[in-house]
C-alpha cells in the first residue's frame, strides 16, 4: 500500500533531535492512514464498518503486537528510536490499554514516524506491511 511521499525528508540528524512523542505523533497519523487504506481496499462496506476494521487495528494493544511481531528485524538505530520513545514519560494514558501496551505501542509510533520523516519509504512499508499483517 502506498503512503503519501514525504517530498521533503529530514536529516537522520534532524529527526533524532526531534522529542520522541512528537515522533509517535507524527506515526499514529501515518500508520492510521496506512491501515485506513489497507482496510478501504479491502472492503466496500459502509464507513462504521470501516472504522470499527481500522481502529481494532490502530489501538494501542494491536500496536504494541506489531512492534514485537517486527523487533527481530529492527536495525540497531530503529530499536534505539523505539526505546527512546517507549521510556519517554507520558502525561497521557490510552482507554483500555495496560501501560506496557501504552509504552510499546509509542516505541511503534516513534518509529514510524521516525522512517516516514527522513524518507525511508521502503523500510517503512515493510515494517508496516508486516505490522499489518500481525493484526489483520
Amino acid at each position: 500500500m502506498s503512503l503519501p511521499i514525504n517530498d521533503n525528508p529530514m536529516t537522520t540528524k534532524q529527526a533524532r533531535e526531534l522529542n520522541p512523542l512528537v515522533l509517535a505523533y507524527v506515526g499514529d497519523g501515518v500508520h492510521t492512514l496506512y491501515v485506513r487504506l489497507r482496510e478501504l481496499c479491502k472492503t466496500t462496506g459502509k464507513a462504521d464498518k470501516l472504522h470499527k476494521a481500522v481502529t481494532s487495528k490502530v489501538k494501542a494493544e494491536a500496536q504494541a503486537k506489531s512492534m514485537l511481531a517486527i523487533a527481530d528485524i529492527l536495525s540497531e538505530e530503529e530499536n534505539d528510536i523505539f526505546h527512546r520513545a517507549r521510556n519517554s514519560h507520558t502525561h497521557s494514558m490510552a482507554k483500555n490499554a495496560t501501560v506496557n501496551d501504552y509504552r510499546i505501542a509509542t516505541g511503534f509510533e516513534a518509529l514510524i514516524g521516525y522512517l516516514y520523516l527522513t524518507g525511508q519509504r521502503e523500510r517503512l512499508e515493510l515494517l508496516l506491511d508486516c505490522s499489518y499483517v500481525v493484526n489483520a
